[in-house]
């Protein structure tokens, strides 16, 4: 089983390798500027973007799609203009700002992400924000926002949760967690669009293929690491190949486009008090909050829960007291990649679907994990929750490409007053 556990380990990192070459000498296909135009998390089409270079030379202009996205190829890296025309947006939004503007920089070999916030426009009449009087626009947004903040937040949650229970029970900082965030994402797109299913028993397949793909990973890798005393350094350092591994599987199979399941993908807004949103909004946050709380009392209430709690404080205590170690661990790790793969699926209905869309959540997930408390599973709920409300309602005074760093300071400046996170414990070092 050691050969077969270092034979393993040297494909894996020779594939890494080989994928790793065509990854990187493929972006110059990709050198240019794209962006997805959304209102209220419903997809903007026809609205029209003019490209120019810094000088004003016309480059190209382009319409975004049913999805909202657009592109635009560009044969020289530099600074670019892009203009987005807001007499093709609907007529009841606008630009946050009134800025239509922006000003990216292209890199040799890469695409900007050009963002445009909508909003939904004033009544005639009704101050907007900036203006005086505008108190009550400024509160709407902010009640929007906060709305948004809380269904980004429970989706961050989600993913988190899977990722502390591991931490706690086993001491691993997973990066490939993302990964399995996106494959939920994948799978039910594959058995959505490519077996015609429709998304809810889609998603009920991916879920529960995440789960099995959660046990086997465990007892099939990271079980058999752990019999050979492999560091937890070492292990860390293995998640970031499989992490790298699985992202250019998904890019091979997948490809690098943006794709949206077949359902729920466009659905006209209901407005409930201030806020306005898709009906898909509503109910994906009450599934959110019941797998939560479902897990919440698991962990509180069941034999299993309780048991995972005890190889979280002391494995080897845990194991003397009559637990299978290995078996919790196993049981985490199933609940873990199911809850992953089911945050996959979240994300991708409130956004498209992208074979980096785990890579691009996984410093919001290890956020909250940090701020909430390494290895708490309710911590991981509070401090993303914490994140996903700063990250959208900073947008009322930073501009939207800045908008993760208001999460971000928060949690230097938890850390700096409560190391140990907002419900972690304290831990005598050395």
């Amino acid at each position: 089983m050691r050969r077969a556990v270092i034979a393993f380990t040297a494909f894996l990192g020779g594939l890494i390798f080989l994928l790793a070459g065509p990854a990187y000498a493929g972006p110059a296909d990709c050198q240019g500027l794209k962006g997805t135009l959304k209102l209220q998390g419903q997809p903007v089409n026809g609205a029209k973007i003019a490209v120019t270079t810094e000088g004003g030379q016309p480059v190209k202009e382009v319409t975004s799609n049913a999805q909202g996205a657009w592109d635009v190829q560009v044969d020289d890296p530099g600074k670019y203009k892009v203009t987005l025309d807001a007499s093709s947006l609907p007529q009841n939004s606008e630009v946050r700002g009134g800025n239509n503007v922006r000003t990216p920089t292209v890199y040799e070999g890469n695409c900007s992400t050009v963002l445009f916030a909508l909003q939904p426009k004033s009544a005639p009449g009704q101050p907007t924000q900036g203006e005086g009087g505008g108190g009550s626009t400024f509160w709407t947004q902010a009640a929007q926002l906060t709305f948004e903040g809380l269904n980004l937040g429970l989706i961050i949650a989600l993913a988190a949760l899977g990722l502390s229970l591991i931490y706690g029970t086993t001491g691993l900082t997973n990066f490939a967690h993302g990964e399995l965030v996106t494959l939920g994402a994948i799978l039910a797109y594959a058995f959505n669009v490519g077996m015609g299913l429709h998304l809810i028993p889609a998603a009920l397949i991916a879920v529960i293929a995440g789960g099995v793909l959660g046990y086997f990973q465990d007892r099939l890798f990271w079980g058999q690491l752990r019999r050979r005393g492999t560091g937890i350094i070492a292990m860390m350092i293995i998640s970031i190949g499989v992490a790298l591994f699985m992202r250019y599987v998904f890019l091979i199979f997948f490809g690098g486009q943006t794709e949206a399941y077949a359902q729920y993908t466009a659905q006209p807004g209901i407005e409930v008090g201030p806020i306005s949103a898709a009906p898909k909004n509503f109910v994906a946050m009450g599934v959110e909050l019941l797998v939560l709380i479902i897990v919440g009392i698991a962990l509180l209430r069941t034999r299993t829960g309780k048991a995972a709690r005890a190889v979280a404080d002391n494995p080897a205590l845990a194991a003397s007291s009559g637990i299978n170690v290995d078996q919790v661990i196993r049981i985490i790790w199933t609940t873990g990649g199911a809850i992953a793969a089911l945050a996959g699926i979240m994300l991708g209905l409130s956004q498209n679907l992208k074979y980096t869309m785990g890579q691009d959540i996984l410093l919001l997930i290890f956020a909250g994990v940090t701020l909430g408390g390494l290895g708490t599973a309710f911590g991981a709920l509070v401090g993303s929750l914490v994140v996903g409300l700063f990250i959208q309602v900073s947008t009322l005074w930073v501009p939207p490409e800045l908008k993760s760093v208001g999460a971000l300071a928060v949690l230097i400046i938890v850390l700096l007053v409560r190391p140990q996170g907002i419900l972690g414990r304290r831990e005598r070092i050395g």
